[in-house]
């Protein structure tokens, strides 16, 4: 599980390429049109709704990938709670270009932005009894962005994808013929990760545990059934919770005893946050 707060360039920069290529087409028609080529502008990005800001870097690389020469400034860095009229970074460069880049550099930020702010609040709402973890339910492509963010909102990594963790869920169970070989199977693979075993009644929490598992994720259960799962697992596997978690839920789940709750609302159901981009002569 990750909860390192970077992102490498090389995580996003053809990601933000194929999006201006997609936005751009033969080119800006209105800018061409409107703006001397010469003409030079400043730019500001300002919050318009309470946020936690991440994804700055991706902003400025969809400027810099359409003028090299640009200049920019981080006035609230990632991980930085902003409040409406705050403003975030300055960006100066050729106005035809702030212009053409304006909505990929927001449709980015926003939605980098909406995640990390729905992780601070999960995380807040947590009170640090239980670890927030979100899930592989993220936007192809755009996943390392989406858990960057989740991270940038103080959540933690699940798995970001299936070659870092062993996950053995219902479908596995059933074409493996059942928990015991399962787990035994996974174990002789001998990738020197902990076993998790998805569970959805406290009797196969019971069988889980009796075949080593590391740790049991409780699929949709009732929160007096997680009670009881964490009762019997304790000191023999640690305890995640997933399925039905919302965040007016989390506070009772964290009060269960469980190690971690998993939430796809992080990356799939994040409102954009309101992010403005103002332009002016410079």
């Amino acid at each position: 599980m990750t909860s390192e707060r970077t992102l490498p360039r090389e995580a996003y920069a053809d990601l933000v390429r194929r999006a201006l290529e997609e936005d751009l087409g033969r080119g800006d028609l209105t800018s061409e049109a409107t703006i001397d080529a010469e003409a030079r502008a400043r730019g500001v990005l300002i919050a318009k709704s309470p946020c936690v800001i991440a994804g700055i870097d991706v902003a400025f690389e969809t400027f810099r990938q359409l003028d090299a020469g640009i200049s920019s400034r981080v006035i609230r860095c990632d991980g930085t709670l902003c409040r409406p009229g705050d403003e975030i970074a300055e960006i100066a460069g050729t106005a035809r270009a702030l212009l053409a880049g304006e909505r990929t550099a927001l449709n980015f930020l926003q939605r980098l932005t909406g995640i990390a702010t729905l992780a601070r609040r999960f995380v807040d709402a947590s009170a640090n009894a239980i670890t927030i973890l979100d899930t592989r339910k993220t936007t192809p492509t755009l996943r390392a962005l989406e858990k960057y963010a989740v991270r940038t909102g103080g959540a933690t990594n699940h798995r970001m994808g299936l070659d870092d963790g062993i996950l053995v869920k219902d479908n596995h169970l059933r074409l493996a013929g059942g928990v015991t070989p399962a787990v035994a199977r996974a174990r002789a693979a001998n990738h020197g990760l902990p076993v998790e075993v998805e569970v959805e009644t406290v009797d196969a929490v019971d069988a889980a545990l009796d075949a080593g598992a590391d740790i049991v994720l409780l699929d949709n259960m009732s929160t007096a059934d997680i009670r009881e799962a964490v009762r019997r697992s304790r000191g023999r596997a640690k305890v995640e919770i997933s399925g039905g978690v919302t965040l007016g839920r989390i506070a009772e789940l964290a009060a269960t005893g469980a190690d971690f709750v998993s939430a796809g609302a992080l990356t799939h159901s994040a409102p954009s946050a309101d992010i403005s981009f103002e332009l002016y002569p410079a």
